[in-house]
């Protein structure tokens, strides 16, 4: 199938399965088109965190708007961005970059140089913002590779972030969640908005030429 076929097929599914369960392949191929996402000056400045276990689901739940998507989800993809930019981050992914193309360290240091300074004139409010923007680019194209496996997915910002940053220690990690994708098998039966039909704005209105 088309990907435009794939995104027609796929829809946020409001009931899952508990019983299915996706495989460690098809997660592994989900995860890694978030990886290769693009990213602003190429920082990755956010990780996905992988929750399966019920325990902690059930611990999540608390302040969901879908507590029962999230707890019959076969997994939960936490989308979590760096709090902030910081002069030693971006030296990490640089030096990570020239060790990985087999360049000196420092070969982009006048770019980096002027990151920096653009960074440090910046809030840590303002570096959340410009992180927690990159997570949705990584989140869309997750999205587009569950539906090219036939795996059904929901995208969430109805959450706790609270209860989502404490359970997982994301603090710790230097993290913020920003959003959640559950993924899945539909439940048939209970999945109400899977027996209707898609619905988006018209071409000739969505588009705008000028």
């Amino acid at each position: 199938m088309s990907l435009i076929q794939d995104l027609e097929w796929r829809h946020a599914v409001k009931a899952y399965d508990p019983t299915k369960k996706v495989s460690e392949k098809d997660l592994h191929t989900i995860l890694e088109a978030a990886r290769l996402a693009p990213t602003s000056s190429g920082l990755q400045p956010f990780r996905v965190i992988v929750v399966e276990n019920q325990e902690l689901k059930e611990k999540m739940v608390q302040g969901a708007l879908n507590p029962e998507v999230m707890r019959d989800s076969s997994h939960v993809l936490v989308f979590a961005a760096w709090d902030s930019y910081s002069d030693e981050k971006i030296d990490k992914v640089y030096d990570y970059h020239t060790d990985v193309r087999e360049l000196p360290r420092g070969r982009f240091g006048s770019y980096t140089d002027k990151i920096k300074e653009m960074y440090n004139a910046q809030t840590a409010d303002e570096h959340f913002a410009h992180t927690a923007r990159q997570t949705y680019i990584a989140l869309g194209l997750a999205m587009a590779q569950a539906a090219e496996l036939k795996i059904d997915s929901t995208p969430a910002e109805g959450f706790s972030n609270a209860v989502v940053d404490e359970m997982l220690g994301l603090k710790e990690l230097g993290l913020k969640s920003v959003s959640l994708l559950y993924l899945g098998y539909r439940d048939e039966e209970k999945d109400w908005l899977s027996h209707m039909k898609k619905v988006r704005v018209p071409m000739e209105e969505f588009i705008i030429k000028k």
